[in-house]
């Protein structure tokens, strides 16, 4: 999971296609620049047999909007590789306060952190 959202923040396509199971791949991925990742959270993490899951919160900006992708991934094992299978995202979107810790983790205030650009 780690490395598909280091993928989706560096915008490696071709990795994050290659990591997808091919049941459910799309057939290609477009670069969003407009998109920021800033922070990943696992909250829970597990496997049973060739099945996992991983339920993260990955927080992000869109030019000056803040938002917060919560999602439970599902992953399957083939030849000792884990593919990611779906998901079920829910997206919340964010308005950070001056004075409000930043989203982006770094526990200063949002005034001094990300909210100076």
């Amino acid at each position: 999971m780690r490395s598909r959202y280091s993928a989706f923040a560096l915008q490696l396509t071709d990795y994050l296609l290659s990591t997808w199971h091919p049941s459910t791949r799309p057939s290609m991925l477009e670069r969003d620049a407009t998109t920021t990742w800033k922070r990943l959270e696992i909250l829970d993490s597990g496997e049973a047999g060739e099945s996992g899951w991983v339920h993260f919160r990955a927080t992000f900006r869109e030019g000056r909007r803040w938002a917060v992708l919560e999602e439970r991934s599902r992953f399957v094992r083939e030849a000792g590789r884990w593919t990611y299978l779906d998901g079920t995202p829910v997206l919340e979107r964010l308005k950070p306060g001056r004075n409000a810790p930043c989203p982006c983790g770094s526990g200063r205030k949002f005034k001094a952190c990300c909210g100076l650009s």
